[in-house]
């Protein structure tokens, strides 16, 4: 494709991103109005770069004229919660949504991957207006805790460093370190009652 087919191509990808960041960021401002705990500690979306579009299709064997169907993930949500059974609330949250329909749900969290990656992903069929009429897209909704997604981040960057290719022994490290996050996750449920408390009365007192 052309530069300026891309340009076309990714217009409604980077529109539904845009609108479901503000629409997800929403949720989070409704539940401080009504000085409730938020699921949802903060929401970024991104569409998938050319370059990494193009890569991906040519391991997958994907025709460029196939694009739309076979990769779920040109369009990104993340949303990242503070403790891992909020993971559940704002899943069924989407699911109850009538602004875009769950066409498939992966969970990497009680099944992680052999790397140690955590993280619930939803796929979901996301409909955006156009000057052409609507148009149905694919979004992938990662949702996750702020330890697993720091750990992913990491684990992201070594392998761009390494090809994929990341040495055995620094493997071996990452999936220690999946463990000790995982760890934290679980030991911060155990609390969460506290923390949430401690959260309140620190929130009022800098409205005052």
């Amino acid at each position: 494709m052309l530069s300026e087919d891309w340009k076309l191509f990714l217009a409604p990808y980077n529109q539904a991103v845009e609108e479901l960041k503000v629409k997800l960021r929403g949720i989070r401002s409704q539940y401080e109005l009504q000085h409730s705990n938020s699921p949802i500690e903060f929401v970024t979306g991104r569409v998938k770069p050319i370059a990494s579009i193009i890569d991906k299709a040519k391991r997958k064997g994907i025709p460029m004229d196939k694009l739309e169907e076979g990769l779920q993930d040109i369009a990104g949500i993340r949303m990242m919660c503070q403790f891992v059974d909020d993971i559940k609330v704002v899943v069924d949250m989407l699911k109850n949504r009538n602004d875009l329909k769950i066409v498939e749900e992966r969970d990497y969290i009680t099944s992680k991957k052999e790397s140690g990656y955590r993280s619930y992903h939803v796929v979901a069929e996301y409909p955006v207006q156009t000057v052409h009429g609507e148009k149905k897209l694919l979004v992938e909704i990662q949702i996750r805790t702020l330890s697993m997604n720091f750990w992913a981040t990491i684990e992201h960057s070594l392998n761009y460093k390494y090809s994929g290719k990341i040495p055995e022994d620094i493997k071996a490290r990452l999936k220690r370190a999946a463990e000790a996050a995982y760890s934290l996750d679980e030991e911060m449920s155990q609390i969460k009652g506290e923390v949430q408390e401690a959260q309140a009365i620190f929130s009022r007192k800098t409205e005052k």
